[in-house]
């Protein structure tokens, strides 16, 4: 007999019916608070050989339903290596076709990334002497935000901060998480030593962790968007924000980076400040100037595309980028990464992929060394 689970770290579905494999009726659950949804990941199991059709019957009622078009899901059999599998969708429903060549078979939006892996990533980041690690707060779930400050604290050094997952289904920041700790703490590494003889990097490999254990697209444990909270956080319902905002005015900012998936734009690409009150001719410098260096660096990253620049002075602070280019006057930018293939420079097999969000982490470690060696910013 057919079954379908959800009842793990991340997962999200409910079964309508799921007696004939050529007709699995299924639905995506909302976050908390009702407003957003999108994410999906779940394991079928017991019909290996089987053709099946597996319908996501509410997915035109999504956040962004025009993230379904062109889209494939993703699976994998087990939980490491994932493919994407045929996907269709006619506006209101999404059909995921595939027969599973294994007795349990794992579909997701994207490929997760589980609170156990962050907690051996933190775990593993800790064993360098470069890094140390601050538990900031306690998440309204009862988890550890933590924070690795990587490098000296020297005068002279720039203070680099890197955000990821604020919106927890976008796991693909923590992929890239992965490859630019990996990159930046080998020692054998030229350009991660030299930068980090000039730099000291603040990272929060994961601000979300109760909503990525969840399961939630876009909110924390208590339905915030914590993009949506950096002008006046909440200390008991956007604690997360709150206190890494404390952090960040403690230390200062000299380059901010939030690192975002997109559900829309089959593209990589950074989204600036361009609409703050005090945007001038050197934070625009600044902000093309990494966006072409990167571009130069890795064909994965473009700049032809992604989101329309905003109206001077239109600025929303209640996001990151936006607050913290404003407070800080700094080169501040939000990286985002796409839930498709990079249309720009397809693999149709694997789509975007965890590997590939890796190795744009990990080329992101030339990007902030050249940025500060060439006194960019």
């Amino acid at each position: 007999m057919i079954q379908i689970s959800s009842r793990f770290d991340a997962g999200n579905i409910e079964v309508v019916k799921a007696e004939d494999a050529s007709d699995i009726r299924l639905r995506i659950n909302r976050d908390v608070g009702d407003e957003h949804a999108q994410w999906f990941y779940f394991q079928l199991s017991n019909a290996a050989g089987k053709r099946c059709t597996m319908t996501l019957e509410n997915a035109g009622e999504m956040s962004y339903p025009d993230g379904f078009r062109d889209y494939h899901a993703v699976a994998s059999i087990d939980g490491e290596t994932w493919f994407r599998v045929p996907t269709a969708f006619d506006g209101k429903e999404l059909v995921i076709s595939h027969e599973p060549p294994a007795d349990q078979v794992f579909y997701a939006y994207f490929a997760p990334y589980s609170y156990e892996r962050h907690q051996w990533l933190i775990a593993d980041a800790a064993r360098s002497d470069r890094v140390r690690t601050e538990v900031l707060n306690a998440t309204p779930d009862g988890r550890a935000l933590t924070l690795l400050k990587i490098g000296d604290e020297t005068a002279g050094h720039k203070r680099i901060w890197i955000t990821a997952r604020q919106h927890p289904g976008e796991s693909m920041a923590e992929w890239w998480v992965e490859g630019f700790l990996e990159r930046l703490l080998d020692p054998e590494d030229g350009v991660s030593r030299a930068l980090l003889d000039h730099a000291v990097i603040y990272l929060v490999p994961n601000m979300n962790p109760d909503g990525s254990v969840r399961g939630h697209l876009r909110v924390n444990a208590h339905g915030v968007n914590l993009n949506r909270a950096w002008r006046d956080p909440d200390p008991e319902t956007s604690p997360e924000v709150y206190h890494v905002r404390e952090r960040m005015h403690a230390t200062g900012v000299d380059i901010a980076l939030d690192v975002h998936g997109d559900e829309n734009l089959p593209y990589n690409f950074i989204a600036g400040g361009e609409g703050v009150a005090r945007w001038n001719d050197a934070m625009e410098n600044d902000l093309e100037a990494f966006k072409e260096l990167l571009a130069r660096i890795s064909p994965d990253f473009q700049t032809e595309f992604g989101y329309e620049r905003d109206a001077p002075k239109s600025a929303d602070l209640r996001k990151c980028t936006d607050y913290v280019a404003e407070t800080f006057g700094c080169l501040a930018m939000t990286l985002e990464m796409p839930f498709k293939d990079a249309a720009n420079q397809p693999m149709p097999d694997i789509g975007w992929s965890p590997g590939r969000s890796r190795k744009l982490g990990a080329i992101c470690v030339d990007a902030f060394w050249q940025t500060i060696s060439g006194g960019g910013a």
